[in-house]
């Protein structure tokens, strides 16, 4: 889940030097994960400011992935939008 309202927090470095993009994409190299699909609930859709999907995705550069499924979907928790949505896609994407 990525607070979709937060550009600053999503391209700083975490203390450690490294983006929530590098992070991801490390964490996503890990032997344990390297056939697993992404699920990211841009959370937050329901505040002006909130990135769309394709920016969100430019970002976390979601597009370099290869061989892997990945989706974003547009969430809001608050108003319990795109939850739903989002774990039908990742059923799916699992086969189940």
């Amino acid at each position: 889940m990525v607070d979709s309202s937060d550009r600053e927090r999503l391209d700083s470095s975490n203390g450690c030097g490294r983006s929530a993009r590098n992070e991801l994409h490390e964490l996503l190299e890990a032997d344990e994960l390297r056939d697993a699909a992404l699920l990211v609930l841009a959370n937050k859709q329901d505040l002006p400011n909130a990135m769309r999907e394709q920016e969100l995705s430019d970002r976390l550069g979601l597009d370099t992935l290869q061989n892997r499924q990945w989706f974003v979907q547009p969430a809001s928790v608050r108003a319990g939008e795109g939850l739903f949505e989002g774990l039908d896609w990742l059923a799916h994407a699992l086969g189940a």
